[in-house]
Parts: structure tokens; C-alpha cells; sequence
């Protein structure tokens, strides 16, 4: 079973992430990593931080001579800013240390402190901080070399900020994304959105917005309809609900297909000659997942992102320890992550999809489960010729 574990605060020392279960044989190298780290880092809105960390995990076990090699893959992402933070941080205890009480509406500050007895935010802050996602994103580059190997290739961009919808194409310039300060593939909404970011950053608020995630080449058959934890969709939708300000997400036409009917709504069947692949959908409302299992369309899922809690102009608040009126704590932070979410958004699918491919296909070494994804994509072309 593959799985995924991380640790870390935002100003500790630094990010660790422990990968278990990823097989012997795939090729990997810390700049496997290092490029959807600093994708992640990237975005117009992003805060002063963003300047201070220059984020690359090094792999401490797991790989050897260019390949992995079966056991537990260990990464560490160092903290820069840890070297302005070692007092406010120490593991040891540290006399003069003012208690954070400031609650900040929005965040995870009041129900952390009350459900773990603290009477200071500080550790509340620091683990469910977005930095966390960082160690994410490390573990997802990992997962996303796997699915590489098979065809399998994720995406991002962003539909909107802050209200401001970019226009739909039949199909994404990711060439564009990928140069866009903003992950956009509409330039004319890039401006309105960028206008947007910086009207909010003038009044010390926030914007939040819509990013898509789209995978390409998952085979049919991921995930499950036999149980509700193994549902394919079910567990796309926890994950992406798993990154912080995230607060709603939809796959392939989602919300809409309420105003559909029946006939309207579901994804025609037809023949295809493709290898591996003798069916196809006409459309993909479905969002490449039917019944819980993937269904060899693309899958797409889109997220809605609120605006960040940690605002530069603090709203109203009550201090945690006196219960006393006072401005919200403002600590550095970001106007816009709509773009870096995307990323984030990547990582976890990834994560997902590759726990599912390796629960259906298997294999201790990479050659094995190449050999048994052919079995069943030979199997799938006989099928579909009535063998």
C-alpha cells in the first residue's frame, strides 16, 4: 500500500515527509521535486515569505544511484526562516516568550486551542498553516514520476479570483499556464484578476477564487463501487477538502447538472479503436469518475478556495485567554494562493491516484507493474473485440 506521512511547522527547522510502499526501480532525483516545489512558491499575491524560502527537499533514504529502491522514501524540506524563529520554536523551553492569544477568525485557532487545552495559538498556527503543504506537494512530485510511467499526467489552472471568471476554451493552453503569473490561460482575465489582487492587497484584505486540477491517461478502473472509503471520487474530494481554505470542490460539470436532465446530464458510451481503450465517453460531464471508479476519461476536479483568514487590516476578535475585545493577530502572509493551490491541488491528486493505481496493479518493482498494467490493458483491447 502506498502511503504518505508528514511533519513540521511553518518556522520549525523544517518539513519532513515519509513515503512508504512506492516501488523498487523508478527513476528520481531531488529535481523530480524541486520543479513543482517551486511552482508552488510562484503566483502573483503571494506574501513576503515567498522571498525568504527557496523550498527544495532533499531524499535522506529510500533511493540510491538515480532509482528508488523499496524501502521508505525520506525527505527533508529545511526551513530558512527557522534561523528568525529559534527562540519562538525551541524544542527546549525558552524563558520570555510572549503566549500568542489573538484569535484570528477564519482559522483554526480557536477550536485547536480549545480541543488541545493550549492557551497559546502558537502551535495551532504553525501545524495548520499552509506551509504543511509544501511537504505535500514534495510527496506528489513523487507520486506524479510513478504515474509519468504510465501515461498519466496532471494539470492545473485557474478559473477564477475574487469573482472575475476566465473564458472557457475547449482545450487549456497549458504553455500559458505554465508562463502566467497568475496560472491562467485567459489573459484578458489575468488583468481584471491581477486588478483585482491588488485592490485587495491596497485594503490589507484577501481574495480567494476557483482552481481546475485535470488528470489525463487514467485508465478505467480505479477506485471502487463496492464500499464507500474505496470510491475514487470520495477520496479525490477528502484530499483536495484536506487543503487548507478550501471549501468546496466538484467533478467534471459538479453543481450543474442540477439544472440537467437525466438525458441531459450522463456521458454517451461509444466503440473506440484505441488500444486499451475500446470505449469512450462523447462528453465528460462525469468528470472521468462514474460509480466511484475512473472511467478512462480525464479526470477533472475543481476546487473552490475562500479568501486566506490572516488578513494585513486584522477584523474584530476576542482574546483567547481574557476573552477580552481585540484586533485579530496579523502575521505575514499572502493576498491571493488561488495559483499555488492549483499546484497544491496537483500533489494530492496525484497522491490519490497513485494509491489507487498501485492498489489495482501492484508490483514490488517498477517492471512488475508495468508488466501487470499491460496484462490488463491487452485484457481491456480483447474485450472490447469481443475475445
Amino acid at each position: 500500500m502506498l502511503r504518505f506521512l508528514t511533519a513540521g511547522e511553518s518556522h520549525g527547522k523544517g518539513l519532513v515527509v515519509i513515503i512508504e510502499g512506492m516501488v523498487a526501480g523508478l527513476p528520481l532525483t531531488e529535481d523530480n521535486i524541486a520543479r513543482d516545489l517551486e511552482r508552488r512558491q510562484a503566483g502573483y499575491g503571494r506574501g513576503p515569505r515567498m522571498h525568504i524560502e527557496r523550498d527544495r527537499a532533499e531524499i535522506l533514504s529510500g533511493v540510491r544511484h538515480g532509482l528508488t529502491i523499496g524501502s521508505p522514501i525520506a525527505l527533508l524540506i529545511p526551513t530558512k526562516d527557522w534561523a528568525n524563529w529559534q527562540d519562538v520554536m525551541s524544542i527546549a523551553p525558552v524563558a520570555g516568550v510572549e503566549p500568542l492569544t489573538r484569535l484570528r477568525p477564519g482559522h483554526a485557532d480557536l477550536a485547536g486551542a480549545i480541543k488541545y487545552g493550549l492557551h497559546d495559538i502558537r502551535p495551532v498556527l504553525e501545524r495548520a498553516s499552509a506551509r504543511e503543504t509544501a511537504a505535500r506537494v514534495a510527496a506528489g512530485a513523487v507520486a506524479r514520476r510513478l504515474l509519468g510511467e504510465f501515461g498519466i499526467e496532471i494539470r492545473s489552472h485557474t478559473v477564477a479570483i475574487g469573482g472575475k471568471i476566465a473564458a472557457v476554451a475547449e482545450t487549456v493552453d497549458w504553455a500559458r499556464v505554465e508562463t502566467s503569473p497568475l496560472r491562467c490561460a485567459d489573459p484578458e482575465a489575468e488583468k481584471a484578476m491581477m486588478a483585482i489582487i491588488d485592490e485587495a492587497k491596497a485594503a490589507g484584505d484577501s481574495v480567494g477564487g476557483i482552481f481546475e486540477v485535470i488528470a489525463s491517461g487514467v485508465p478505467i478502473g480505479l477506485g471502487s463501487h463496492v464500499h464507500w472509503e474505496r470510491r475514487l471520487d470520495g477520496l479525490i474530494a477528502q484530499a483536495f477538502l484536506s487543503i487548507p481554505a478550501v471549501k468546496g470542490v466538484e467533478l467534471g460539470a459538479g453543481f450543474a447538472l442540477a439544472q440537467l436532465k437525466g438525458s441531459q446530464a450522463h456521458d454517451l458510451i461509444e466503440s473506440s479503436p484505441e488500444p486499451g481503450r475500446p470505449w469512450r465517453h462523447r462528453t465528460n460531464r462525469a468528470g472521468g469518475i462514474e460509480g466511484g471508479m475512473s472511467n478512462g476519461e480525464p479526470i477533472v476536479v475543481r476546487a473552490v478556495l475562500k479568501p486566506i483568514s490572516t488578513l494585513a487590516r486584522p477584523l474584530p476578535s476576542v482574546d483567547l485567554v481574557s476573552a477580552q475585545p481585540v484586533l485579530a493577530h496579523y502575521e505575514r502572509s499572502d493576498v491571493c494562493v488561488v495559483p499555488a493551490a492549483g499546484v497544491i491541488g496537483e500533489a494530492v491528486l496525484a497522491l490519490v491516484l497513485a494509491q489507487a493505481f498501485m492498489e489495482k496493479f501492484g508490483g514490488d518493482h517498477l517492471e512488475e507493474t508495468r508488466r501487470n498494467y499491460q496484462a490488463y490493458l491487452d485484457s481491456l483491447t480483447r474485450l472490447g473485440r469481443g475475445q
